[in-house]
């Protein structure tokens, strides 16, 4: 069999936009087929996305797993993995009978062996014999390893029933290897005369997931490509616009079967799985750690409700620069959204920047334009300020002013970063005073004189009161979860405070804000600003003004 090799380089030059013959598995696939939907997902979706969904079943009982069934069903999935692996006790006959007639959706069947990460440890031969014995009593697929592919093949030659399929799988659980490496795997897995290729290797860095989309994309036959680790989310998620056959959703959250996997429920409700096609453009938020993030609720939201197509995701990037060189096209990374620590270093990044933005000297808003150049602004800044100067305005006793209540205001800003400057940014150009406190006082000191303000150190912050009724601004992470119980700044500190904003909105209610409250203080809690620059960013993205009471409501709903 001709081996399919793929050189480092065109990685560079990944355009992911799949031709006609990259859509070639779906019109063939046994379960799409009309006679075959009667054991589909109902209302699921079936037929509609490109690639199912599967959902492993980590029962340790057969009853437990027929009740896994049918929940799996109810959620939407397309497929069940039965891992026989998993079961305490199993009569395999019997048990696989139950299990496979029983079964309300299609079912894979494995017995993944404690050598490929599995739980089995038992004689192989007795593990091949109940893949067998699946594939008499009815199962749409095994899986099995490569290590052991030919052999099994070799055994059901010339006995397979027509819409049996065999996936011959390979597990990589420390790297994800080269391109060239990949292809000679895939040749190794259809020599064997696998129906269905699957890849699962581990993602080191996010852009290791373009080797996975490669071979989907490319793959002769239907392949499966998973990179696992956070690191890997998107070649799950990504799966319909590089031509995956299939790829897994969890039941729920403490029933993951490998690393990096989400729950079915996400898959299909957060990130409109089912919407996904090959030219469905990819947005996400650039930061580390970004999966706290709640962008992909607002904006996936707010593209289903007018349509477009559209899909934004989570992406844990290490490298700015390697993750834009390595996903260059115009319909992926299409927008993003950046956070912490990326707002500073994504700005030598671009192609263009906004003048304030690069007065700022930090970005959080990166669009690519149809050429695949790339210009960034700094949406935080108007998100902040205007939640900022509402809460001022709507404080007891405040007197009505023409402009900015931040006018001649002490304006505290903690921290430095990003955020840091974006706040003390905002906050001079509406006439305020600003104090910047860091940890590093020469940071600190550098953003303050760009914006005509005073530096200290965090520590200082403690005792400086030198009059009442200043603005607090936290921008540092300290308070995120999990560390809810922190705070930058002692209680005691916060009564010459009137307001107090926390950038932080995982919790909603920091510590900070908790003790401001007590204290008498008005709050303006992070989730504002993300609200308001996500009005500002979702216009750069598409051009079209933001759904603002949708993003309302469900940041309201999901506080």
């Amino acid at each position: 069999m001709e081996k399919q090799l793929y050189s480092e380089s065109t990685i560079k030059q990944i355009c992911f936009k799949r031709n006609d013959e990259s859509t070639r598995h779906s019109p063939g696939h046994p379960l799409l087929d009309a006679s075959n939907l009667q054991r589909g997902g109902g209302d699921s979706g079936v037929g509609k996305s490109p690639t199912l969904v599967c959902t492993p079943l980590l029962g340790t009982t057969i009853p437990h797993m027929l009740n896994q069934m049918r929940r799996a069903k109810e959620i939407g999935a397309d497929l069940v993995e039965i891992r026989l692996d998993c079961l305490r006790s199993f009569n395999p006959r019997p048990d696989l009978e139950t299990l496979i007639k029983q079964s309300p959706l299609p079912s894979i069947v494995s017995y993944r062996p404690i050598w490929e990460g599995g739980q089995y440890e038992g004689d192989e031969t007795k593990r091949q014999d109940a893949l067998h014995l699946a594939m008499e009593l009815g199962a749409d697929y095994v899986d099995i390893e490569l290590q052991v592919a030919d052999d099994f093949n070799s055994s059901i030659y010339g006995k397979k029933p027509d819409n049996f399929k065999v996936i011959v799988s390979s597990y990589n659980f420390h790297n994800t290897p080269t391109s060239e490496a990949i292809g000679n795997l895939i040749a190794r897995i259809q020599a064997t005369g696998a129906d269905i290729v699957k890849i699962v290797t581990t993602a080191l860095d996010i852009t290791d997931c373009a080797r996975i989309f490669q071979i989907t994309v490319h793959s002769q036959i239907p392949t499966v490509g998973i990179a696992m680790g956070e690191r890997g989310l998107i070649s799950r998620l990504l799966s319909p616009k590089f031509g995956g056959y299939l790829t897994y959703g969890a039941l729920e959250v403490d029933a993951i079967s490998a690393p990096g996997q989400i729950t079915v429920k996400n898959m299909l409700e957060l990130y409109n799985f089912r919407l996904i096609r090959a030219d469905t453009k990819v947005y996400g938020i650039i930061g580390k750690p970004v999966g706290h993030s709640k962008s992909p609720l607002l904006f996936n939201a707010a593209f289903k409700s007018v349509g477009l197509n559209a899909v934004y995701v989570h992406f844990l990037v290490d490298d700015v620069d390697k993750f834009f060189t390595t996903y260059s096209s115009p319909d992926f990374a299409s927008g993003c959204s950046c956070t912490i620590p990326h707002k500073e270093v994504a700005l030598k990044c671009m192609d263009e920047v906004d003048p304030v933005a690069k007065k700022i000297g930090a970005v959080n808003n990166i669009v690519r334009k149809p050429d695949g150049k790339l210009i960034a602004f700094n949406t935080d800044y108007i998100g902040a300020i205007t939640a900022i100067e509402d809460g001022l305005r709507g404080l007891d006793g405040a007197i009505p002013v023409v402009g900015s209540p931040l006018v001649g205001k002490l304006f505290v800003v903690l921290g430095a970063g990003g955020a840091g400057k974006s706040l003390a940014y905002g906050a001079a150009q509406k006439g305020a005073r600003v104090i910047v406190a860091n940890r590093t006082f020469e940071r600190a000191k550098e953003l303050a004189d760009k914006v005509g303000g005073k530096a200290m150190t965090l520590r200082e912050v403690e005792n400086f009161h030198p009059e009442e009724g200043m603005v607090l601004a936290n921008t540092t992470s300290v308070g995120m979860k999990p560390n809810i119980d922190q705070t930058p700044i002692p209680k005691h500190a916060l009564k010459h405070y009137c307001l107090v904003f926390d950038a932080i909105y995982t919790p909603k209610d920091t510590r900070l804000l908790c003790e401001a409250k007590q204290t008498g203080a008005a709050i303006v809690y992070g989730t504002e600003m993300l609200i308001r620059q996500g009005f500002e960013q979702y216009k750069n993205f598409t051009g079209l003004p933001a759904p603002e009471d949708l993003f309302r409501q469900l940041m309201e709903k999901h506080a």
